[in-house]
């Protein structure tokens, strides 16, 4: 990237362009995350990058937001070429970003986030008027209602991420770049988000969208960047392209955008709830009489709007939460659920659990990923060195071939798991809990944050653990998922389940009904 401070001329050849990156390369350490990246966004258009996990796309953008300095290339915003060696150098140029992971202070309310690092002096009485004033316009302007006196931890993550929008929008942003927007949203959240950016679009405002949801590339973006191991492959209109054709580019191969299983051959029972309740120490019930059984060789799904009562079921079963009352039985013989310290006991019975939130239940991120391979199996016999201490040969050897078999990149047991892209976080959680043949898999939002070609491993994955004869609990708000992979589905609502049926005889209008409350088949609420 250009090391002098001023800016070049405007190129006329350009001036249709909000963003231009030319020749852009960077490289951590042996790996090189992007490779001579050429990549040109028109203004005022939507435009979507898409490409596997740890393909660069992040990389990417962060360099655009000054995260991340380039070691070599060039970027034009508005056709001038522009320094970026900072964040707050992108903003000035009018470029603002939603991370997946967002950056917000959850104590401070929504207006002290917004004016963050943009206050107008050292008295903040009126900053904070200034800001209120102006969150109101923007708020009216975008549909972007949020409470700006509202604490942020309070919010919900649709939420959160408006004021994220809000704080950008607040800098004066004209680029609004937006990385893996709908990975922690709901269905209606997605929906709700998508009006919003129409609404910056139609303002003029220019949008880059990283995803790996072929289906909202389709529904939203205007062009297409695909990207595979770091190089930009190619740039295509939306509507002139498919789901089909940019997969393939993606992953370098033709890719299966259905699961592909057989009939289930259920066999005895493995898994068996029976009026399990929750209630939390606000005296809140969360989990409301829930009853159903899991059998070996089926997957069992459960449906519903994220916040009715899936998550608690998944900690309870995982031995994670403890149980108001109901019973929760193991081939036959009842669990403990008097306390939330028995994921340990789970694991010994053959209970494997991948957490919903991968970072605050499944990994420890300051950890090599060698060490995360192991972590809650670290006392098995085969682990074990001398003297009380752990074998780390036989970690690291087993960390390999579970990197070589879930194809995690990059293929490197000793990086830190932080470092590594979300999709291959979530590789390393799932290749820790199948490598090892449980029973019974718990699994919640396998696919969340991940690219295409890994969505078609994991579902293989499952439904070969399946067909192993082994029983799947899978939760996910993602419908399409649950319909693909489940032989059988409930659905929750409030806590409570609002319906069973085989995914073979509803649909979505269906499954939508019961997510929120009301049974079709008995035309009232369930």
């Amino acid at each position: 990237m250009t090391a002098s401070s001023a800016l070049s001329a405007p190129d006329p050849g350009a001036s249709t362009l909000a963003i231009e990156l030319v020749g852009v390369s960077k490289s951590f350490g042996p790996v090189q995350a992007n490779k001579d990246i050429h990549l040109a966004v028109r203004k005022g258009a939507i435009h979507g990058i898409v490409g596997e996990n740890g393909a660069g796309k992040s990389t990417l953008m962060s360099i655009l937001y000054g995260f991340y300095h380039a070691d070599a290339g060039e970027i034009r915003v508005n056709g001038v070429t522009t320094p970026i060696p900072d964040s707050q150098a992108a903003i000035r140029a009018g470029i603002g970003m939603v991370h997946q992971h967002f950056m917000l202070v959850e104590p401070f309310t929504v207006l002290e986030n917004v004016i963050l690092g943009a206050e107008n002096g050292a008295l903040l009485r009126p900053s904070l008027a200034r800001a209120r004033a102006e969150l109101k316009r923007l708020e009216q302007e975008y549909e972007l209602d949020v409470d700006p006196d509202a604490v942020v931890g309070e919010l919900s993550v649709g939420h959160q991420q408006r004021v994220e929008i809000l704080k950008a929008l607040y800098r004066e942003c004209d680029i609004l770049i937006l990385d893996e927007p709908t990975g922690v949203l709901t269905p209606a959240e997605a929906d709700h988000l998508f009006r919003i950016l129409g609404h910056l679009k139609e303002q003029g405002k220019t949008i880059i969208l990283i995803t790996h949801k072929l289906r909202e590339i389709m529904a939203i973006t205007d062009q297409v960047s695909v990207m595979r191991r770091g190089e930009m492959v190619r740039t295509l209109t939306t509507s002139e392209t498919s789901p089909a054709e940019i997969a393939e580019l993606m992953v370098g191969r033709r890719v299966l955008l259905r699961v592909e299983k057989g009939p289930a051959r259920p066999g005895e029972t493995l898994l068996e709830v029976r009026n399990l309740s929750v209630t939390d120490a606000k005296g809140v019930a969360r989990l409301k009489s829930v009853s159903f059984a899991v059998r070996a060789g089926e997957i069992l799904g459960v449906a519903g709007v994220a916040g009715n009562g899936q998550s608690e079921l998944l900690e309870v079963l995982a031995g994670y939460a403890p149980a108001t009352s109901g019973e929760v039985l193991f081939k036959g013989r009842p669990l403990d659920l008097s306390r939330h310290t028995n994921a340990d006991d789970r694991r010994d019975v053959g209970i494997a659990h991948v957490p919903e939130d991968r970072h605050r239940r499944g990994l420890v991120m300051a950890f090599a990923a060698w060490e995360n391979s192991c972590l809650g199996y670290h006392r098995e016999e085969r682990l074990q060195g001398g003297f009380g201490t752990l074998d780390r040969d036989a970690i690291r050897d087993l960390a390999r071939k579970g990197i070589e078999r879930f194809d995690i990149r990059p293929p490197s047991c000793d990086l830190k798991t932080a470092n590594f892209s979300g999709g291959n976080q979530q590789k390393i959680v799932l290749a820790r809990e199948i490598e090892r043949e449980p029973e019974v898999l718990l699994i919640g939002q396998p696919t969340r944050g991940v690219d295409i070609g890994a969505i078609e491993f994991i579902h293989n994955e499952i439904v070969a653990l399946r067909d192993r004869g082994k029983a799947i609990v899978l939760v996910s708000v993602e419908l399409d998922e649950i319909q693909a992979l489940s032989d059988r589905i409930i659905v929750m609502f409030d806590g409570a389940i609002s319906g069973e049926r085989a995914a073979g005889q509803t649909d979505e209008r269906e499954l939508g009904l019961l997510m929120a409350g009301i049974d079709p088949g008995k035309g009232r609420a369930a």
